[in-house]
């Protein structure tokens, strides 16, 4: 028989019963977020590797100290973690890790591949709960949800509070690890013919220290807040660290580096601070240049739809939290030619981000 639309909307009763499955897909998708979470707090895929990189339901409750109470509670967690591709059923009703969850694991399975302090803060109350409030926050003169939530902005309770402060550096840590790994062995002429480089708001030297130690004929130079790098270790001494505000003065060099700091900012800062960073680029025969690795919305990706949605969801995301945003090429190039510089080049590499070669 065939399906009639309502009188009073355009939609067949099939569309509207497809509709409801996807709104209530939309509406507990937090849930994904949080069983997530709770696998990260629990340490299954760490417990999986293990275990030998397979492991039965009981073998993984033994492995997690959980009491047999809440068997069948795993297994309706590790249902949902499974259908969505963070973790893989293996052989014989077991469970394995997947590209996905081996980012859980906490050294990532060796080298610079864990992502897994960055999940903790992405789902942790300081970055969720912003987001609940979005709505009252659209009703009241706040500078950002964070602050709402919190009573002040995102950077000035980095300085009050230092658990949360040390909890961010080493989220970012952990991302510039991961991203620098990418870029320099996918992006790495970038670095030709730089002997010097200032990593910008640079936090506690992860992505320097991955460039010193991919490149050691660059001298490496992080400037940031007192407060950020009081007590970082030097990285055998191939790293300098360097106290100040990027708004005020950035030391010179060949290169400099601006990872995932821009989208932090506001159109009036992002012109200011790119101005500071064209006065210290030392052009020699190079030239000099501003590397930024940042996101470019709508940048090219081997998966375009599930790459653009996350670039939006990110740039939601950041807006809960500051007052800076996403940018297209076009918003780029804008604030590029505002602070004065001749031109740039963009090279998708992380399919989130890109890598933005930017010269004076």
């Amino acid at each position: 028989m065939e399906q009639e639309a309502d009188a009073e909307l355009p939609h067949t009763r099939g569309e509207l019963l497809q509709a409801s499955i996807d709104l209530t897909h939309h509406a507990l998708s937090y849930v994904k977020s949080m069983a997530l979470r709770c696998a990260v707090q629990l340490g299954v895929a760490d417990a999986i590797r293990r275990a030998g990189g397979d492991v039965s339901l009981d073998g993984l409750a033994a492995a997690l100290s959980l009491a047999p109470s809440k068997l069948p509670y795993l297994r309706r967690l590790m249902r949902v973690l499974t259908a969505s591709g963070v973790f893989a059923h293996a052989g014989g009703g077991g469970y394995r890790l997947t590209p996905v969850s081996t980012l859980l694991l906490s050294d990532g399975g060796g080298g610079c591949r864990s992502l897994q302090q960055l999940v903790r803060i992405q789902l942790s109350p300081f970055c969720v709960s912003p987001v609940t409030n979005l709505a009252e926050w659209f009703s009241r003169d706040e500078e950002t949800p964070f602050a709402m939530t919190f009573g002040t902005g995102h950077w000035d309770f980095c300085v009050r509070d230092p658990g949360f402060s040390a909890f961010f550096n080493g989220a970012m840590a952990c991302d510039s690890r991961f991203v620098m790994d990418a870029v320099i062995h996918e992006v790495g002429g970038a670095f030709d013919g730089v002997t010097s480089m200032v990593d910008v708001a640079g936090g506690t030297g992860g992505a320097a220290k991955a460039v010193a130690a991919a490149f050691p004929q660059i001298k490496c130079t992080v400037l940031d807040l007192p407060h950020v790098i009081h007590g970082v270790p030097p990285a055998d001494g191939r790293v300098e660290f360097v106290a100040g505000d990027m708004m005020d003065f950035i030391p010179q060099a060949d290169a400099l580096l601006l990872k995932s700091v821009l989208h932090d900012w506001s159109d009036e800062d992002c012109v200011r601070i790119l101005k500071r960073c064209k006065e210290a680029i030392c052009r020699g025969e190079q030239g000099g240049k501003l590397i930024i690795i940042d996101v470019v919305v709508g940048s090219s990706s081997s998966r375009a739809t599930t790459c653009h949605e996350t670039q939006l969801l990110f740039d939601l995301f950041i807006s809960t939290l500051t007052q800076g945003r996403e940018r297209d090429e076009k918003e780029w190039c804008k604030l590029f030619k505002e602070a004065g510089f001749s031109d740039y080049k963009v090279t998708s590499v992380l399919d989130i981000r890109s890598v933005i070669e930017v010269f004076p």
